[in-house]
């Protein structure tokens, strides 16, 4: 293995055990509420995960030579925004899932009452963890900014709402919509999740809009490689049930354009990312390295 990928492949996991231990800390801290609650907002976070959000932020934060530690509240803060959404997007007003990172969702190892209050408490924990960052206030000011947009009704919310209108026998979408559904639903808070790392940093306009490039096709290869998944993968591997998208009708990439062509819309994504990267040089290894697992991953 070269020394890139092995110097990447520590970052990563050193990353990972920060934001690990953010958020138990950041939960911690809530632990004088309802018991029940607690826990299910525990259930929600810490039973495992890629931690893919967070691990962009630092590596984006690093690459740009951010302090250590710098970005430990927004790697947290995104976390914590993606698993409220997964918890609401399991319910069954949703997408109906039993199984989330191989365990019972919330609404299922709990009730959908308490699925739904976790959510929302997740989602409130995020915008404290950003307003109390040990960074300066309009540091902090622009990253809630940031992290409300790639949540609300023009980003994740919007396009759940997109996703739920285009599913069923009687859909009709294209790819570009669908393509524009994907960058709200699951696009936003990936490019969040870079805009967050470089703003820790401190990063120029132009460096601003080359990783927001890079991030802008790594959200909608993420969403490829997921709905090929779907139909390629098995539960077990996968931790959610395999074979969701078919069963429900969901408008999906292999449904549109086909497996083949899917995967040369992989293809052309991923030059892209390397594209808008490559000007960075060995900086953004860690970053370069994300990417690739993200759109080569089998769960």
């Amino acid at each position: 293995m070269p020394d890139a990928a092995i110097d990447a492949a520590a970052l990563a996991d050193a990353w990972r055990t920060r934001t690990d231990a953010t958020l138990q800390h950041a939960l911690d801290t809530v632990a004088g509420g309802e018991p029940r609650l607690h826990a299910a907002m525990c259930h929600a976070v810490l039973l495992g995960g890629k931690r893919m959000r967070p691990l962009l932020v630092h590596a984006t934060a690093h690459a740009f030579a951010a302090p250590p530690g710098a970005a430990d509240a927004a790697a947290a803060a995104v976390e914590l925004v993606h698993a409220y959404s997964l918890v609401h997007d399991d319910l069954p007003a949703m997408d109906d899932d039993a199984l989330r990172r191989g365990q019972p969702t919330v609404h299922v190892a709990y009730d959908e009452a308490t699925a739904i209050l976790a959510g929302d408490a997740l989602q409130t924990l995020a915008f404290s963890l950003l307003a109390e960052a040990p960074l300066d206030a309009d540091v902090r000011l622009a990253m809630v900014a940031t992290l409300a947009h790639a949540s609300g009704a023009n980003g994740m919310c919007g396009g759940q709402a997109l996703d739920l209108a285009a599913t069923g026998e009687d859909r009709s979408i294209g790819v570009a919509d669908l393509e524009r559904l994907h960058a709200m639903k699951t696009g936003a808070l990936i490019r969040a999740a870079v805009a967050l790392g470089g703003l820790t940093a401190g990063v120029d306009a132009a460096t601003r809009a080359r990783l927001d490039d890079f991030a802008d096709a790594l959200g909608l290869a993420f969403q490829i490689r997921d709905d090929l998944l779907d139909i390629e993968g098995d539960s077990a591997t996968l931790g959610k049930t395999a074979g969701k998208d078919v069963a429900q009708d969901k408008a999906t990439f292999p449904a549109l354009i086909g497996v083949a062509g899917s995967r040369a819309r992989l293809d052309a994504l991923a030059a892209r990312m390397h594209d808008a990267l490559e000007p960075f040089g060995h900086r953004v290894a860690a970053l370069a390295a994300l990417g690739r697992r993200a759109i080569e991953r089998d769960h």
